[in-house]
């Protein structure tokens, strides 16, 4: 690639790619102490119901509220004092341009971050609050990076890319040493996988520390950018649309995560967006924290089952971030319960007189359903005029509760239909993908 081209990195040059060592790592880890929060790694409630010994890495408590911060901190101390003049800019799809903005303001370097138009309002307001006001430019990161390196050239800053730069792959790396302090016995590790700056660092940290360590990535089937890389053995551009998991949404994972990642990753799995709702939704109930899409991502794949040879074993699961908005929060609790037969849809016609919605939220209660919503359709009902179509909304305890509701309904209205539903509880379908370069890949269907 010609150097005058805009997306030409020389921090990540295709043709020169460059493989992170455990060293580097290791000087990031001091160089960033009391910069970032040194996080807990605590067993998780949810390790009876999976059957293994859980233990989740709390990223989310980092001040901006992801790991972001460790690769920034180490990027932005490393710079000459000419570049600290000049500046840096990123693009970002919220969280590494929130931990920016906040340690750049922190340490008074100049800063831009150019975001997709699509990024959550929670981020884009959080990245203002900590300095910077986001450009926001292009319906996906792919979009919003090419600007933002044209925007570098001109105005000779640095560009500093969020999950490919060396120095922000050491500074991640940072979270593989602190789990080997805290759990030294662990078996494998889980770690979700957008552009693959974490799982490069973290992997090349615990297999130097620990050889037999297992390294398992996840990505959901909306942003499997890295398994279609590994597929085909270089790097692809994978079109992404909107995604539960907005932090994993890289169109093109990076040059050196790509490189580095090469007999390091034992395997890398694929989960379908309905199980990172469920497990946003568990880890709420179970181990009452609120993370994001990207951060719950490695516990749906555990949930999903894609991971049967991990029980009774001891395992880490990175929880990479908390900056989740309230209405895709609520969101994503609702499509869990469904998603586990905890919400059903379903219409009823009743008597439209006196008493008759009252007798269906009687017969309800007997069977112990709460009435979430509840819709009447007078026009378009077949039948007498005194009759309503009701549109309900319940919730139960789970699918058992549901049939039963079900029954129930069925046996005392003639005029009543209810959405297909299975047994969310069952365990999905896997299928083993080709074995390439060198690693296995398991894909949920």
């Amino acid at each position: 690639m010609d150097v005058n081209d805009p997306e030409f990195d020389p921090y990540c040059d295709p043709a020169n790619p460059r493989k992170i060592k455990y060293d580097d790592v290791l000087a990031a880890s001091r160089r960033c102490v009391g910069c970032v929060v040194r996080t807990p790694c605590v067993k998780g409630h949810m390790s009876e119901t999976l059957g293994m010994e859980l233990y989740f890495k709390q990223e989310f408590l980092q001040y901006t509220g992801s790991f972001k911060e460790r690769g920034v901190c180490n990027t932005l101390l490393l710079l000459s004092e000419e570049q600290k003049r000049n500046g840096v800019i990123t693009a970002s799809t919220g969280n590494h341009g929130m931990a920016l903005s906040y340690h750049s303001a922190r340490l008074g370097i100049p800063c831009v971050v150019v975001m997709p138009v699509r990024t959550p309002l929670t981020k884009i307001s959080k990245c203002t609050s900590f300095g910077v006001k986001p450009l926001l430019h292009g319906l996906s990161i792919a979009d919003a990076k090419l600007y933002a390196m044209t925007m570098s050239k001109e105005k000779k800053m640095v560009y500093v890319n969020g999950y490919d730069h060396p120095n922000v792959i050491e500074g991640q790396g940072t979270t593989g040493i602190e789990i080997m302090e805290q759990v030294p016995d662990v078996d494998a590790i889980v770690i979700p996988v957008g552009g693959g700056s974490l799982i490069s660092g973290v992997g090349v940290c615990a297999k130097h520390i620990k050889p037999s360590i297992e390294i398992y990535g996840v990505e959901t089937d909306k942003t499997c950018s890295m398994v279609e890389s590994f597929r085909k053995n270089e790097r692809v551009f994978y079109p992404i649309d909107t995604t539960i998991a907005d932090g994993l949404g890289v169109n093109k994972v990076g040059v050196n995560t790509f490189f580095t990642l090469k007999g390091i990753v034992d395997k890398m799995v694929v989960v379908k967006e309905d199980w990172v709702a469920r497990a946003v939704m568990h880890i709420v109930e179970q181990e009452r924290f609120v993370v994001e899409g990207a951060g719950a991502t490695g516990a749906a794949a555990l949930m999903a089952g894609l991971f049967p040879n991990l029980k009774g074993k001891k395992v880490v699961c990175i929880l990479t971030g908390g900056n989740i908005d309230t209405t895709i929060l609520a969101r994503a609790l609702e499509r869990g319960m469904a998603a586990e037969g905890r919400l059903v849809k379903f219409k009823v016609t009743v008597s439209d007189r006196p008493g008759g919605m009252a007798e269906l939220c009687s017969l309800m209660a007997t069977c112990g359903v709460t009435l979430r919503d509840c819709i009447p359709e007078r026009a378009w009902v077949k039948g007498d005029v005194y009759s309503v179509e009701l549109k309900i909304i319940a919730e139960t305890r789970g699918w058992d509760h549901t049939k039963e509701l079900m029954e129930l309904v069925k046996k005392s209205y003639k005029d009543c239909f209810f959405q297909e539903i299975g047994g969310g509880s069952e365990k999905p379908t896997v299928r083993r993908g080709p074995c390439l370069a060198p690693n296995p890949i398991c894909m949920q269907k």
